[in-house]
């Protein structure tokens, strides 16, 4: 009996062993192939633009700067990804290599960014958040799941204090009560937001006006959302709207892309139908951003965190190390370190040392940031 015992507890430490040593050996490192977790013999690359012949790939979700670009040649590259990511990438055109939907150690966690999007919970000591959102909103649920680990990945779009959104439901409210007073001078309304992810989530919050028209590429992607079970209503694209002379019957709501409001489609629109817009965007928490957009409205509506819900994943996961990436990724390390943790930033694909010297304060570096880009929301939104 005492020789049983003696073996179930050798095989339990030999067990417990394995496991720490499992949990000791990632580490995060930056090279030209992009950020990756490595774990002895093994090597994940999180989120790349480009993947070679022997990758192992994590795609967090279906935006097209987190989905790499076709090789040319045929690789043997492993592609773990959500099957909803999958569907919605090759849908827009572009080829998952070799998708797997689960792997051995490793976790695939909802975000709450878009449909599908997922963080990346490895070895049960790396969590890589990819873009997320911790809000409700719409069909999409709160997410409440932070993973306790020793080396956090977080993404930092809007990692400084100015960016605080408020609740979804007084957007709404603030939103409706615009779109009543249009309506009642006869006013149509062009509502704007990133045609993946935010473009739904609109569908889904204004679905109570009529008549509702979208753009025809935005409605192709409310079709997959459909397919996959998301009760979008079925909408007038705005190419039938228009063969059909539907818009000169005004009042009307449409959903567009966001653009700018110099752009010739917006121009010709308001001239002709007297169309006022409204633009959706976690950047418009910066009053110059609706001047700068050329919008009549901006709405703070966002599938980024802001400040305080970075926060609140870093307090959940209770990290030893955290690294900060995209946006401010620099600012919030900063904070971060001024909170205890140990914090480093990850800027432009390089890790980045903190100086000595503070920098310069800009109040309008995030417009700076953004002015080169009018889709704002193709990456920040």
């Amino acid at each position: 009996m005492k020789s049983v015992l003696l073996h179930l507890s050798i095989k339990t430490i030999v067990k417990i062993k394995a496991i720490k040593k499992l949990s000791m050996v990632s580490s995060i490192k930056v090279s030209n192939e992009g950020l990756a977790i490595h774990n002895e013999n093994s090597k994940i690359l999180l989120d790349p633009s480009k993947i070679h012949n022997d990758n192992f790939v994590f795609v967090s979700h279906a935006h097209s700067d987190h989905i790499y670009k076709k090789p040319k040649n045929k690789t043997k590259v492993k592609t773990l990804v959500s099957k909803e990511t999958e569907l919605i990438a090759n849908a827009r055109g572009y080829e998952i290599s070799n998708p797997i939907y689960e792997e051995k150690n490793l976790e695939l966690i909802d975000t709450g960014h878009i449909l599908g999007s997922k963080g990346l919970l490895a070895f049960n000591e790396v969590y890589y958040t990819g873009d997320i959102s911790i809000r409700k909103r719409g069909f999409m649920i709160h997410q409440n799941k932070i993973p306790k680990v020793d080396k956090l990945i977080i993404e930092s779009t809007f990692g400084k204090p100015e960016f605080i959104f408020p609740d979804p439901k007084e957007i709404v409210h603030e939103t409706n009560q615009i779109i009543s007073d249009a309506y009642e001078k006869g006013i149509p309304v062009i509502i704007m937001g990133y045609s993946l992810g935010k473009a739904q989530l609109l569908v889904d919050l204004f679905r109570h006006w009529d008549p509702f028209y979208v753009s025809d590429s935005i409605e192709n992607i409310n079709t997959i959302y459909r397919k996959m079970k998301i009760p979008l209503r079925d909408l007038i694209t705005y190419s039938e709207a228009e063969k059909n002379y539907c818009l000169s019957k005004k009042p009307w709501i449409m959903l567009s892309s966001l653009m700018t409001g110099r752009s010739k489609f917006l121009q010709s629109l308001k001239e002709k139908y007297n169309a006022i817009t409204i633009g959706f965007s976690g950047w418009a928490c910066n009053p110059g951003y609706r001047y700068m957009m050329g919008l009549d409205y901006a709405m703070p509506l966002s599938d980024h965190c802001d400040y305080n819900e970075l926060l609140e994943v870093v307090e959940n996961s209770n990290p030893k190390k955290v690294y900060t990436i995209h946006g401010f990724s620099e600012d919030f390390a900063r904070t971060l370190r001024d909170l205890g943790y140990e914090a480093e930033p990850i800027t432009n694909g390089h890790k980045k040392k903190e100086t000595t010297k503070s920098q310069k304060n800009n109040k309008n570096a995030n417009l700076k940031k953004i002015k080169k880009n009018p889709i704002l929301d193709s990456f920040f939104g």
